[in-house]
């Protein structure tokens, strides 16, 4: 793994590396990344991911992944392999693949251990209940009646709760600890309850299922994990996760759990439940949408699995809670890119301009075919122009050009305004690559609309520098109009428009942003075709006649390039011709850096 992969001097490291000094371990690192696969990892877990994997790896050690799957109400397999491929895609790759459900014997023999120790007993109460007499932070907690129940009666009752003869939610198993703790959690904590539901991987073999507190630390030491990372909220349960863990026989050292802050995110939601709720209510279209937070959705996105780990990596394991900006996060994405990302041209609101003294087949110029009432067939060149100025290795490609091009709407300006450099008429500016071109006229239709821009060009300018030396103070893009092909591009905005969502209201789903994405038809450049060189389907383009020759150049699904002047722009990992913008050019986080 690279250098990125944790952050130096982080607490958890410095207590990794105390505890190998003393011995305590015999120098032996296990770590484990423990998810529920009832959904999709999203960014949170990226950090999660990194620290537990990357500790591992700085100490000479091993992580696990383990599937937290003690709900079978909401976990699926399709989320199981969703989260493998995910944590792949980062570039971890797990020492050993393990279920809690690998322990559901275990973990019911060890509950019966603290039946037969009379720390643990059948509640015959409900849920509602229960958690009333817990009572509150200075409010004592009230004594279940049936704290007092025999070992004999508690260990018929909870092997009978095995057997299936009581209801969903009849009964449960708690551990008997101490109601008038200061710490909630360790007042009598249920264990296991009854739940009837198809698990993905034990079907109906079970009826009782643990609860996260009671499977985990035991899974923990089952495994012989040496450290326990998990996020802030879960301090409290620390002094639960020993409590267990020392009132068992455990086949290795006790494992420690320690507490790290979770990774926030400006104008961004995590939870699961909102981001499902985001999917019902039709908001998205899936888990892998582009503007979900979720590792599938930045991925078909375009974000780099690099840059996301190098963001975690500068973020640092920390014992504070704060919300990261978005823009903090794409910069790296943003630095990656620029580094990695081949340039393409790409005309996302089209314009057409024709350029009149532009040659064609049979010997006249586009004006003069014109003015004949002909249709031209302008003549093609073509320029050799930089993949990526940032990595010459990645060498140059061929792009078409003719005398009738794509350039942006916002590049023109029939009255310019001030500070305004590009195209107006009577001015001249520089077609990258290629020539200076100066706007004579503009055509509209009958009710005034702006449908093409005349211009001439300077034969002598070819490669866009002008013999005399004159200088132009505008270069635009372009693509030729005859080559061009059809492409689908897609912006977005925030999901949600407040930094915070949620904070005024209470629910995070009123700050939604009314229209996160734009959807334009697009005009692109050949190169930009997908794997064979053209587009499939694509009206009168035959296999070679996209402008370049089949496998020549053209990109793959889910490849990241930058559109020059607008962003960089990712492949649709399903569709061709679909592209989605990643992040803009401006960094906007090193602006907010200098101001601030």
């Amino acid at each position: 793994m690279s250098e990125s992969t944790t952050s130096a001097g982080d607490f958890i490291a410095d207590t990794v590396k105390a505890d190998n000094e003393s011995g305590l371990y015999s120098g032996r690192v296990q770590t484990r990344f423990p998810p529920e696969p009832n959904g999709y990892l999203h960014i949170g877990h990226a950090k999660a991911i990194t620290a537990d994997f990357g500790i591992a790896e700085q100490f000479g050690g091993t992580c696990n992944l383990r599937f937290d799957d003690t709900n079978p109400d909401t976990e699926e397999t399709e989320y199981v392999e969703s989260i493998i491929d995910d944590i792949e895609w980062l570039g971890f790759h797990p020492n050993q693949v393990f279920y809690a459900s690998d322990y559901f014997e275990a973990l019911y023999t060890w509950a019966e251990e603290l039946i037969t120790k009379g720390l643990a007993y059948v509640d015959d109460q409900d849920q509602e209940t229960i958690q009333t007499q817990r009572g509150g932070f200075g409010k004592p907690g009230v004594e279940s009646p049936y704290r007092e129940r025999t070992i004999e009666e508690n260990m018929d009752l909870f092997r009978r709760m095995r057997a299936g003869e009581y209801a969903d939610g009849a009964r449960v198993l708690r551990a008997k600890i101490d109601m008038q703790s200061d710490n909630m959690q360790l007042r009598d904590p249920v264990m296991y309850r009854i739940r009837r539901g198809f698990h993905h991987r034990t079907g109906d073999t079970w009826v009782i299922y643990p609860t996260y507190d009671w499977a985990h630390g035991q899974s923990d030491a089952l495994e012989g994990v040496t450290h326990s990372m998990c996020t802030l909220e879960f301090v409290t349960n620390r002094p639960l996760y020993d409590w267990y863990l020392s009132h068992l026989e455990l086949p290795y050292e006790k494992p420690q759990q320690l507490e790290f802050a979770r990774l926030e995110l400006t104008h961004t939601v995590t939870s699961k439940r909102k981001l499902r709720q985001l999917i019902e209510d039709g908001i998205v279209d899936g888990w892998d949408d582009p503007r979900m937070p979720t590792l599938q959705g930045l991925r078909r996105r375009g974000y780099p699995a690099t840059a996301i780990r190098a963001f975690c990596a500068h973020i640092g394991i920390n014992k504070t809670n704060s919300r990261h900006t978005l823009e903090e996060l794409e910069s790296f994405v943003r630095t990656e890119l620029n580094r990695s990302a081949q340039r393409r041209m790409a005309v996302i609101r089209p314009l057409k301009l024709v350029i009149d003294n532009w040659p064609t087949e049979d010997g006249r110029t586009i004006g003069e075919a014109r003015d004949a009432g002909d249709s031209p067939v302008p003549i093609t060149t073509w320029f050799d122009i930089n993949n990526n100025p940032e990595n010459p290795a990645d060498g140059t490609r061929r792009v078409p050009f003719t005398g009738e091009l794509w350039i942006e709407q916002d590049d023109f300006a029939e009255v310019p305004p001030p500070k305004f450099f590009r195209l107006s008429v009577g001015r001249e500016v520089r077609l990258r690559g290629a020539f200076l071109v100066t706007a004579t006229e503009v055509i509209k239709d009958a009710e005034g609309n702006l449908l093409e821009v005349r211009a001439t060009y300077d034969p002598a300018s070819e490669g866009g520098n002008a013999p005399d030396g004159r200088k132009v103070k505008s270069t635009m893009h372009w693509v030729s109009a005859t080559h061009g092909l059809d492409a689908e591009v897609r912006l977005y905005e925030r999901l949600f428009s407040t930094e915070v969502p949620g904070e005024t209201t209470g629910d995070p789903l009123d700050d939604l942003t009314e229209n996160s994405v734009e959807v334009l038809a697009a005009k692109v450049e050949p190169a930009l075709a997908p794997g064979d060189g053209v587009t499939p389907g694509q009206a009168g383009v035959e296999p070679g006649q996209a402008g370049v020759e089949p496998g020549q150049v053209s990109v793959e699904p889910g490849q990241v390039v930058q559109f020059e002047r607008l962003g960089y722009f990712a492949a649709d990992s399903r569709t061709p011709m679909l592209f989605h913008r990643t992040v803009g050019l401006r960094d906007e986080w090193a602006t907010l850096q200098r101001k601030s």
